[in-house]
């Protein structure tokens, strides 16, 4: 027999410290950097964002997933038990070691899965549900997790405007499960892409095995994200709608054939932008950029899972995922919900 994939259930989880632009604007100039909660505004559509307690330990990357993980669980009327695998998108992990889905799987109790990290930053969930989809479709895998997470205030740069004003922490997850081939509510298809030449982009120098964090890079910031913010925007607009239009051509279907648009939470101009440059509706484009900020991997499953929540997503209806991120990477998954 041939088997499918789809999402049964979804989750999500944030810390509870909401941080306003007014917040941020007052941090900034304690360390002498100028900037306006319009300038914010206005350049990045957000209004809030949340940042974890990093001495809380239910406000960890993985205490986090936790929580999103159990929606999600609840949702799909699942136990930790019938997980078979864990696929776990972050790029700011509790630990180098173990992984981060090590750490979820003990929280849980769910040790009939097995588990890896995922790190392909923003794009995360898309490539982690993809490669769930090819275990259940091979028939390896009955049951898989999904989760997106971050915690990225600890790698932000304070004294950077033009990056520390974007981010949030928060996680989010889907339970994905096998179906028969010729099921209508499945995954109908995925498209992974990355162009390592782009990589200076968005990056952190430090921390890896090439350059350990000495007091000297620490004092200079190398363990900090670094982001060429005008020419990202326009490769984010690009390939997030060429990743789109290429999956919906796959499948034989044009913007048309949408009821949503889920894209990667990155800065509301990308979102407005790659829209129209799709000529789609934002009416029908899935948008919580405005209130959790980008949250990396959980944009997605965080959009997504507020969508299905509160009824816009409804059954048999079609929605197209499409992400990008440092490395770089993007990539789009076309469902059938």
């Amino acid at each position: 027999m041939n088997f499918a994939a789809r999402i049964t259930g979804t989750g999500s989880a944030f810390p509870k410290n909401r941080v306003t632009n007014s917040t941020i604007v007052k941090k900034l100039a304690k360390l002498g950097v100028e900037t306006s909660e319009k300038w914010i505004r206005e350049r990045t559509g957000i209004q809030e964002r949340r940042i974890s307690d990093l001495e809380n330990p239910n406000e960890r990357n993985s205490s986090l997933a936790f929580s999103a993980a159990q929606k999600a669980l609840d949702m799909a009327g699942k136990s930790p038990e019938d997980i078979d695998q864990i696929i776990y998108a972050t790029c700011s992990p509790d630990t180098p070691l173990p992984s981060s889905a090590c750490w979820l799987q003990h929280k849980m109790g769910a040790y009939k899965a097995w588990g890896m990290d995922i790190n392909a930053a923003c794009s995360g969930f898309i490539y982690g549900l993809a490669t769930a989809e090819r275990f259940i479709r091979s028939g390896q895998v009955v049951t898989s997790l999904v989760v997106g997470a971050e915690v990225l205030n600890p790698i932000l740069n304070w004294e950077d405007r033009n990056s520390c004003i974007l981010f949030g922490d928060g996680a989010g997850a889907a339970i994905v499960e096998q179906t028969p081939e010729d099921s209508a509510r499945q995954i109908l298809s995925s498209h992974l892409l990355s162009d390592g030449s782009l990589w200076e982009l968005l990056y952190v120098p430090a921390g890896g095995s090439n350059m350990e964090v000495t007091p000297e890079r620490y004092a200079k910031k190398l363990h900090k994200l670094r982001m060429k913010g005008k020419e990202l925007f326009k490769v984010a607009v690009k390939t997030l709608a060429d990743s789109a239009l290429q999956t919906l051509k796959k499948n034989h279907m044009t913007t048309d054939d949408l009821d949503w648009f889920v894209p990667h939470q990155a800065n509301h101009r990308i979102i407005e932008a790659v829209a129209n440059r799709l000529d789609f509706p934002m009416e029908k484009v899935l948008v919580n950029v405005d209130r959790f900020g980008n949250t990396s991997a959980a944009t997605i499953p965080t959009a997504l899972d507020e969508g299905n929540r509160d009824g816009r997503i409804k059954q048999g209806q079609t929605v197209l995922l499409t992400a990008f991120g440092a490395g770089l990477t993007y990539g789009s998954i076309l469902m059938r919900w």
